[in-house]
Order: structure tokens, then C-alpha cells, then sequence
């Protein structure tokens, strides 16, 4: 990996159950499958078959994907209490000018969800935020354009 992938415990503990979904039950339904479509003969006009290996590909590239997250993954603890500038796994409270404010939490990029109100650390805005501190007001350069924000709190 060229840049680090931060997850939280909780992420990280969902991708572990991937993972042994695909080794285990994913992989077994898969063989039989391919089986099954073996046994029906000709396997050059064989749909079942065909279907069968792409899904394997597929399969096979998602526990290479999630084996080496996992391996290389930063986990980020729960912040407890206030912290003094923007870091991934903050809680932070951030207002726009004549908007309500509105509260964040800054994870890593196989987490983000902005509409649960996870944001990446990697987004413009999540960037923006990073490393500054109660009362600093960012500039973040958003697909919809520019928008300033202010730190009310991190926690």
C-alpha cells in the first residue's frame, strides 16, 4: 500500500467477518457450484461454468483485497475525551456560515459514510479539518465548490 488505511476497531472487526464469510461458507458454495458445473460435461459452451469462474475471480480478488487491508491497516482508537486538533477518529463539531452546525466522524477512507455523518480523512473536507484546532476556520474545496468551516469542538 502506498498510503496508510486507517481503520477503527469496529471497521476492522466487520472486515474480519468478511473475510472468514468468503474463506469459509463463500468458498464452499463456490467449489460446489463449480462441481456441479463440471459435471455437466463440455465445459466450453458452459454457462453455469463460465459464471462459476468469474465469480471464483471475483471471489479470490475480494480475500486478496481484504487479506491485505487487514495486514497493513492502521486501527485507530476511540477518542476519549477532547483532544486538542483534528486526527482520525475524532469527533468532530464543525459549522458552515448560516447552517447548524453539524457532527463528524473523521475515519479512514473503507469507512467513510458522509450521509451516517462518517467522513475520510482523505475527503476535502476531512483534509481541510485535519490537524487543526477549536476555533480555526478551514477552507475545503468540495465538488460543489469552496465552503468554510469553523471548529466548534473536538472530542
Amino acid at each position: 500500500m502506498s498510503e496508510e488505511a486507517y481503520l477503527t476497531a469496529e471497521g476492522a472487526a466487520r472486515l474480519r467477518a468478511e473475510l472468514e464469510q468468503l474463506k469459509g461458507p463463500a468458498r464452499k458454495e463456490l467449489a460446489e457450484r463449480l462441481r456441479a458445473a463440471v459435471s455437466q460435461g463440455d465445459l466450453s459452451e458452459n454457462a453455469d461454468y463460465t459464471k462459476a469462474k468469474e465469480d471464483q475471480g471475483f471471489l479470490e480478488g475480494r480475500i486478496q483485497d481484504l487479506e491485505r487491508l487487514l495486514h497493513d491497516a492502521v486501527i485507530i482508537e476511540e477518542i476519549n475525551g477532547n483532544t486538542d486538533e483534528v486526527c482520525v477518529g475524532a469527533h468532530v463539531t464543525i459549522q458552515e456560515e448560516d447552517y447548524p452546525s453539524e457532527v463528524y466522524h473523521v475515519v479512514g477512507a473503507q469507512e467513510a459514510a458522509p450521509r451516517n455523518g462518517r467522513i475520510s480523512n482523505e475527503s476535502p473536507i476531512g483534509k481541510a479539518l485535519m490537524g487543526h484546532k477549536v476555533g480555526d476556520v478551514v477552507e475545503a474545496q468540495t465538488p460543489g465548490g469552496k465552503i468554510v468551516l469553523k471548529i466548534i469542538k473536538i472530542e
